[in-house]
């Protein structure tokens, strides 16, 4: 027997060579067929990072942390049945920085002497869910990352270490031009991780409806959000300022590109939106939203302008309320300094332009990449200006490793302190 598996090994090595060289290269972490039309794709995400936090008072801030995703996904060709499990974990390098931004005595993470860094340790289900999908209806159960056009009003919030994801059903349909879009939540599960104490999830009835068109100059999509929170979710009212039941109705659109030369176009985006008071919420408000952006992209770089409004209430009940996104993924709006995760009560005016773009020829450091934006805030009634902030960063990849270096500065006028804040993070994913 080993005298034949040793003159047979040179021949079955040229067959397998000779299949390898047919068939597409495998990379590690590439989905594994292992049935009849069965695939098992296996999930990693690890990221390291540094977030250095800079005020004028004693309140700076270090951390170093490091999060790992990890779990897999199974899906049946022949049926469009799939399954998801992901587990995630993070924890903390360094212990200089505040945790949460409330006092929360579930944890000790919460040290209030630093800025917060809202990234505190935690391990939890991530994502856990069942999905079907043919080419025209998808449908997805359990707890799971959604994120919704821009993710103004809805996102996974992904830069944090510990994301924003949602036990829900939604259903998507998607038919030649037409795509129509339906959530059913019953809870928001938050960054804040397991010791998030009240803020640990945010329960409720949550509903998020889309329709959309698509067409050759461009597309439009319809979209409705009524988010009823449960009050017995919180333990208190300061618990819920921000978060209190509101009903959204509104447009966007964008522009497919116009081409002025081969490598010229200009492509533009808008929003609308009307909000008011809804479920068991009291303020009796009526608020409303407005945002447009244009991009002119020069073959690898591009400028963009734009302008967006949260509008505010001086007649709401209770005193002057402003139009608030407690789902969006924020930290991508009104600058990288993350000063305006709440809505200011006299609303909110962002005046921005930016530059962005990357360097192909550059084979020393892959996928070079940059933008830098500069913004100017001021309120939406009262004329207050809040200040002004610029932005940069630098993206890059060695080997599997892709890095982040990026940069805020923001400069209080009438609202809040000056605050620099500097990220330096590195990050695998398959």
């Amino acid at each position: 027997m080993l005298r034949y598996l040793l003159a047979t090994a040179p021949i079955a090595l040229l067959a397998t060579n000779a299949q390898a060289a047919d068939a597409p290269k495998k990379q590690f972490g590439d989905p594994v067929a292992f049935a009849d039309g069965m695939t098992l794709d296996p999930i990693l995400d690890a990221r390291l990072r540094w977030e250095n936090v800079d005020r004028p008072t004693a309140s700076d801030a270090d951390a170093v942390t490091l999060r790992v995703r990890a779990g897999a996904e199974i899906k049946d060709k022949s049926t469009g049945l799939s399954a998801l499990f992901e587990g995630a974990g993070t924890v903390a390098l360094g212990r200089s920085y505040d945790a949460f931004p409330y006092v929360n005595a579930a944890s000790n993470q919460d040290r209030n002497s630093h800025a917060v860094i809202p990234d505190p340790e935690n391990a939890a289900i991530n994502r856990l869910q069942i999905g079907y999908q043919n080419k025209i209806f998808g449908l997805t159960v359990g707890r799971q990352r959604i994120t919704l056009d821009d993710q103004r009003f809805v996102g996974a919030l992904a830069w944090r270490q510990n994301e924003q994801t949602f036990d829900a059903a939604r259903a998507t349909v998607n038919y030649g031009p037409i795509s129509l879009d339906g959530t059913y939540a019953k809870s928001q599960r938050t960054v804040f991780g397991n010791d998030g104490g009240a803020r640990k999830a945010y329960n409720g009835q949550f509903i998020f409806l889309g329709a959309g068109y698509k067409h050759k100059l461009g597309q439009v999509k319809g979209f409705a959000y009524l988010l009823d929170y449960d009050k017995t979710a919180f333990s208190n009212a300061a618990a819920r300022s921000t978060l209190d039941s509101s009903q959204t109705y509104g447009a966007r659109f964008v522009t497919a590109p116009y081409k002025f030369g081969k490598t010229v176009s200009l492509n533009l985006t808008g929003s609308y939106a009307k909000q008011r008071e809804y479920g068991n919420n009291t303020k009796a408000y009526q608020v409303e939203y407005l945002a447009g952006e244009g991009n002119l992209t020069m073959g690898n770089h591009m400028v963009t302008v734009g302008y967006e409004e949260l509008g505010a209430s001086t007649k709401a009940a209770n005193g002057t309320w402003s139009f608030q996104t407690p789902m969006a993924l924020l930290h991508k709006f009104n600058g990288t300094a993350d000063m305006f995760l709440t809505t200011p009560a006299n609303g909110l005016r962002d005046s921005y332009v930016g530059l962005s773009g990357k360097f192909p020829k550059v084979k020393a450091l892959p996928g070079l990449n940059y933008s830098a934006s500069y913004h100017l805030f001021g309120s939406d009634v009262k004329s207050t200006k809040y200040g002004n902030e610029f932005d940069a960063q630098i993206g890059f990849k060695t080997r599997k490793i892709n890095w982040l270096v990026k940069y805020a500065d923001y400069q209080a006028k009438g609202f809040g302190v000056d605050t620099k804040k500097f990220w330096l993070q590195a990050e695998y994913a398959f």
